[in-house]
């Protein structure tokens, strides 16, 4: 596949040169056609050295495994080693592209170890390279392909260059002239100049942890937050809370649908967001008249009913939309990233999620705290009978309360479908971090979920930068379950009326 797009690459190449070349060495190609593998690879590198888009072409038919000559086609076997170096040829040959992602992609392949034949096609592409992105790849390439020189002061200049450089490859290339350059005074170089390649990426892959310990936390956060409400604020144990993030996940994939046919697909979100926020708030407002309602002060009841209600959802979305995942795409505005350090990439998608936790945060902050329905709210949280003496409807406050605890985690639905497929069991995998991000912030408290929430975002990135997922997801648990039995109250206590009722 590789080779296809490469061809088709080096065809618009060809059309972008727009002259006629000279005449190929009649040697190379009589080398192609009927030399032994060791004569091929001559002959490969003699092509590429000569510079010629026609060259191009003549490869990328070798590599399917014909060579024509005056006319005459000659079927050849070409093997895996010499389909690599062809490979790496042709993108030698896209360096010349007039386009830069074109340039930056030939780089990488190049990046990854091509031979030192190729190093006049890239010091010619090097010379004539404008953007920085592309030619500080070219610069480890040229250097990489130097340090294969015979010559030792060569090698040293190679090494010296790379020593500056903040590339992955450049500690690859170090790494094993540390250990194998012949000349003492050369491995010595390498292992200074590795040592700064290490230190440099040493930041780099510091900032990585922190920017991921980040992103968890805040898809962490957007799940947790309905939860802080049902169960922080009203002390409902609400085993369906997955469901109705699911739910968010799946009206996000209907908006898309009706997107899809229009010029304005990119902006599908816009009405998506809204849409996930009110279709999982009106589930949760249905839930809390037919059945919740009933069952306040019963916590094993409420459990058991709403983990009936999370099968009975579950099995209502298997049926309405089949068992498989479905694919919710992403905006073109969250595609591809920004590469902040070399080897780090932050995606647009985390960075947009990341923005949106901290917009839903705020609007909720505000509606707890200066809105009369978040009054209501805390007015009957803290003290319910005396709440319901100054004319509060407490009944209603509860559905709207649980209302605004759904929708949020319609909303969480509608974040995570930008990050993966969306499944019947997509909140099955959340429900669990739900509830130890609020009993350990402390329940009731939404400080102590926002800060709960980035803390074991940290801690499971950190972990898993260690020992693996398992193993970090399994000593979360146990730190809560410690945490949980020398303070009870989590991060955060709740102070005055709310603890005596």
């Amino acid at each position: 596949m590789r080779l296809l797009n490469e061809r088709a690459a080096v065809a618009a190449l060809f059309l972008f040169v727009g002259h006629t070349a000279a005449a190929l060495d009649r040697a190379a190609l009589q080398k192609l056609a009927t030399g032994d593998n060791d004569q091929k690879m001559e002959a490969i590198a003699t092509l590429v050295a000569e510079g010629d888009p026609q060259a191009a072409a003549v490869l990328a038919k070798f590599a399917e495994g014909e060579v024509e000559i005056d006319g005459k086609r000659h079927e050849v076997v070409v093997n895996n080693r010499l389909r690599g170096t062809v490979g790496d040829a042709l993108a030698a040959f896209k360096l010349l592209s007039p386009e830069s992602a074109a340039r930056l992609e030939a780089a990488k392949v190049l990046a990854e170890g091509a031979d030192a034949s190729f190093f006049p096609l890239v010091e010619t592409a090097l010379k004539a390279e404008k953007d920085p992105d592309v030619r500080a790849l070219l610069e480890v390439v040229a250097a990489g392909m130097e340090m294969k020189s015979a010559d030792r002061d060569t090698r040293l200049a190679a090494i010296r260059r790379l020593g500056e450089s903040s590339s992955p490859n450049s500690r690859t290339l170090l790494s094993a002239a540390a250990a194998s350059d012949p000349d003492a005074d050369n491995r010595i170089a390498a292992q200074k100049s590795l040592l700064a390649v290490q230190g440099r990426l040493a930041w780099g892959e510091r900032a990585g942890l922190l920017f991921a310990g980040i992103s968890l936390g805040s898809v962490l956060l957007l799940a947790a937050l309905g939860l802080a409400i049902t169960y922080g604020l009203m002390g409902v144990i609400n085993m369906a809370h997955g469901e109705l993030i699911m739910i968010g996940a799946y009206t996000t994939y209907v908006v898309q649908g009706f997107f899809r046919s229009t010029n304005y697909f990119d902006w599908y979100l816009l009405a998506a967001i809204p849409a996930s926020f009110v279709v999982a708030g009106g589930v949760g407002m249905i839930l809390e008249r037919v059945v919740i309602r009933w069952l306040y002060g019963r916590p094993l009841e409420t459990l058991l009913a709403t983990w009936g209600i999370s099968l009975m959802l579950m099995q209502a979305v298997r049926t309405v939309f089949g068992a498989a995942n479905v694919q919710v795409e992403n905006p073109a505005f969250m595609s591809g990233g920004i590469q902040a350090f070399a080897g780090v990439v932050l995606p647009w998608s985390r960075i947009s999620i990341i923005a949106f936790a901290a917009l839903v945060l705020f609007f909720m902050y505000l509606l707890l705290t200066k809105t009369r329905l978040g009054l209501f709210i805390r007015g009957v949280t803290q003290n319910r009978e005396m709440a319901s003496c100054v004319g509060v409807p407490t009944g209603r406050v509860d559905m709207w309360a649980f209302g605004l605890g759904s929708g949020i985690a319609g909303l969480a639905g509608c974040a995570l479908s930008q990050l993966g497929n969306v499944g019947p069991d997509l909140g099955q995998g959340y429900i669990v971090d739900s509830f130890m991000v609020v009993v350990f912030g402390g329940v009731g408290q939404l400080a102590g979920t926002v800060y709960a929430a980035l803390a074991l975002g940290f801690a499971n990135k950190f972990l898993e930068s260690v020992s693996g997922a398992v193993i970090a997801k399994i000593a979360v648990l146990v730190f809560i379950i410690v945490f949980i039995q020398r303070r009870p109250q989590g991060l955060f206590a709740l102070k005055g009326r709310a603890l005596e009722s």
